[in-house]
C-alpha cells in the first residue's frame, strides 16, 4: 500500500510568503472526547490570492498515513496557549471517551500551474476516529514549552495518533497536481 507523508512548514503557515512555495498544513477542526478545541489561529489560506485568513485549530507540521484502511494517521501540529492548556489536562488524566473528530488540509504548490492546491485533505468532512493505543498509552502529547520556530503568537507542538472508528468507510483525498486527484478509503465497518 502506498504511504503518504507530508512535513509542512510551520513558519510558512504563520508568516505566509507568496514567493516561498513550500507545504502548508491546517488542522481545521478537532474534537477530542466531548471537548471541541476552538479554531483560534487566523492563518493565510494559500489558495486565496486576496490574502484572506482562515481560522484553524492548529498548523500541521507533520502528517503520515501508511495508506491501509485501518492504518493510523499520525499528526503533529502546533496549537495556541489556550488549546495547550486543554490538551495538557487530557494528557494527564484517564480519558474515558477517546473519540476524535477532525478535519485537515495540506496545501502543496503546483509548479506547472503556479498555484497552491489541496494535496491531502478531508474535503470539509468530519473524520471519525479513536486515539491510537500503544503499549497501554494513548497517542496524545503536547509540549509544555512554546515552540521557538515562530515567536508570536505563542504556539505549542502537539501529537495525535488516530485510528478509524468502526463506522462506514471515510474518504481521504489526495492530489499530485492542481488537476490530478484521487480518493482513498480510511476505515471499514466491522460486524456488529
Amino acid at each position: 500500500m502506498a504511504s503518504s507523508h507530508y512535513s509542512p512548514s510551520l513558519r510558512q503557515a504563520f508568516n505566509f510568503e507568496k514567493d516561498s512555495q513550500v507545504l502548508v498544513g491546517h488542522l481545521v477542526s478537532l474534537n477530542i472526547g466531548t471537548i471541541d478545541l476552538p479554531a483560534d489561529f487566523a492563518l493565510d489560506n494559500p489558495k486565496d490570492t486576496a490574502g484572506d485568513n482562515v481560522t484553524v485549530v492548529g498548523a500541521i507540521t507533520d502528517i503520515s498515513w501508511e495508506g491501509g484502511y485501518a492504518d493510523p494517521i499520525h499528526i503533529q501540529f502546533n496549537v495556541s496557549s489556550a488549546n495547550q492548556v486543554v490538551m495538557l489536562g487530557m494528557k494527564h488524566q484517564t480519558l474515558v471517551n477517546t473519540e476524535v473528530v477532525f478535519q485537515f488540509i495540506i496545501y502543496q504548490y503546483d509548479q506547472v500551474a503556479s498555484v497552491y492546491y489541496e494535496s491531502f485533505w478531508t474535503n470539509a468532512t468530519d473524520m471519525n476516529s479513536l486515539l491510537l493505543k500503544s503499549g497501554g498509552d494513548l497517542a496524545i502529547d503536547i509540549a509544555e514549552a512554546a515552540d521557538p520556530t515562530v515567536k508570536s503568537p505563542d504556539n505549542f507542538n502537539a501529537y495525535l495518533g488516530l485510528v478509524p472508528q468502526n463506522t462506514d468507510a471515510q474518504a481521504l483525498l489526495l492530489a499530485f497536481s492542481n488537476t490530478a486527484k484521487l480518493t482513498k478509503v480510511w476505515g471499514v465497518k466491522g460486524l456488529a
